[in-house]
């Protein structure tokens, strides 16, 4: 993997050095502590204070990101918006079914897409909600806050609290606001990889300095996001949770700071690089690492970077295919037609971008056209075989069969 390339050739951790030259730990360490590059942080792990190195390759990346995310909003820019809207739900899905799947926690797709279903009707009460009702946030541009420990405790109620009460009630955080007792972070064979901060006072101490650094506007945006998503693993406020809450905080900055969409980006990159991503938590948790950050942020900045280049080349993939499929719309049938011709338009860019289809009220409302006029037409082109449809509850959706798109326009 990429992230792990770069940690490996541009800057060794303490904790690696510890073992591979220990005659140059110490003074290797005092350099990068010492060091004019050198940011330290009001925060200590394992008793030595944190700080991390401003590493040259981070400026790279920062300077990468911010040139893709400008590339990647000139591209929207392009795209039809019900394209986008269509994508951003897609991405939704798989982003809170990988969370999910994360933690070790299974969510099906006809799940996730039942919920969306419901929430059009004002249901509650469903499994995942909270979780899909906090993402769907993201594309609705509402801002909140993360300042206090009162703020992560309400993302928390909002986010998670619904589903642990219903898997296990036991895993409820039990202290004022986090959790009163220890926790630990095992593996599968129940060896303790992390413990978390103990007890709830130290538990609010530092949580209070992790969101201080957090919103501290003389650290570099997406270094104080990297670091604050390590220091909320390291404190680990809740017994169950954690995970989901600290990647939907990384999640909804992001969207803010960059094309929104990346916010529904996020989980699908840190699984896809996921030793790399749990390995950088064991480095900066290790004692010998002496509360050196650097190895997260490059791994963090590295999986935002990432999950960028991935975003733009599937929006650019798509945007091609959508000028191949909207030019062949003139050797379907009635497609010389404008009124048919909008309509294939439409249902291409739900087979390119959706994960369902268009449903008959969205087809009205993008065509200013009655529910009869709609199904008429749909029943034209189901006649051709150029029709996909799919249900959920009492949703019917539709696609363009691209194959038979293809098979006309070729003869």
């Amino acid at each position: 993997m990429l992230i792990r390339q770069v940690i490996a050739m541009a800057y060794i951790s303490l904790s690696k050095l510890f073992y591979s030259d220990k005659d140059n730990y110490e003074k290797e360490y005092q350099n990068r502590y010492n060091s004019e590059y050198a940011v330290h942080i009001d925060f200590s792990i394992n008793d030595y204070p944190a700080f991390f190195v401003l590493e040259p390759s981070l400026y790279h990346k920062t300077i990468d990101i911010y040139k893709t995310d400008k590339r990647i909003k000139e591209l929207r820019h392009i795209l039809p918006p019900k394209a986008i809207d269509h994508f951003s739900l897609r991405c939704l899905i798989d982003e809170i079914i990988l969370t999910n799947d994360i933690e070790g926690v299974y969510s099906s797709r006809r799940e996730i897409n039942s919920i969306l279903s419901e929430l059009k009707t004002k249901s509650h009460g469903r499994r995942y909600m909270g979780l899909v009702q906090k993402y769907l946030m993201l594309q609705k541009n509402e801002t909140m806050s993360f300042a206090t420990c009162e703020d992560i405790r309400c993302l928390y109620e909002d986010l998670v609290y619904l589903e642990i009460k219903q898997d296990n009630p036991d895993n409820l955080p039990d202290g004022k606001i986090f959790r009163k007792d220890s926790t630990s972070v095992v593996s599968a064979t129940q060896k303790e990889l992390h413990r978390g901060i103990y007890p709830e006072s130290k538990i609010i101490e530092c949580m209070k300095k992790a969101l201080d650094i957090l919103n501290d506007d003389k650290i570099e945006f997406l270094f104080r996001v990297s670091i604050f998503h390590y220091l909320f693993g390291y404190i680990h406020p809740f017994y169950d949770g954690n995970g989901r809450t600290s990647r939907f905080i990384s999640s909804y900055l992001l969207s803010k700071e960059f094309e929104s969409i990346i916010g529904y980006r996020i989980s699908y990159s840190i699984k896809e690089n996921i030793k790399d991503y749990y390995q950088a938590f064991r480095t900066c948790n290790s004692k010998h690492n002496r509360g050196d950050l650097t190895p997260f942020i490059i791994m963090f900045t590295d999986i935002i970077n990432y999950s960028l280049h991935q975003l733009e080349i599937a929006l650019i993939k798509r945007y091609q295919q959508l000028k191949h499929y909207s030019d062949c719309i003139k050797y379907l049938p009635h497609g010389l037609d404008s009124k048919y011709a909008n309509i294939y338009f439409l249902l291409t860019q739900a087979s390119l971008f959706s994960e369902n289809g268009i449903s008959t009220q969205e087809l009205m409302e993008a065509t200013k056209s009655s529910r009869t006029t709609i199904t008429n037409r749909l029943k034209i082109l189901s006649e051709n075989n150029l029709i996909i449809k799919k249900t959920f509850g009492n949703i019917r959706c539709y696609s363009l069969n691209l194959d038979i798109v293809d098979e006309l326009s070729s003869k």
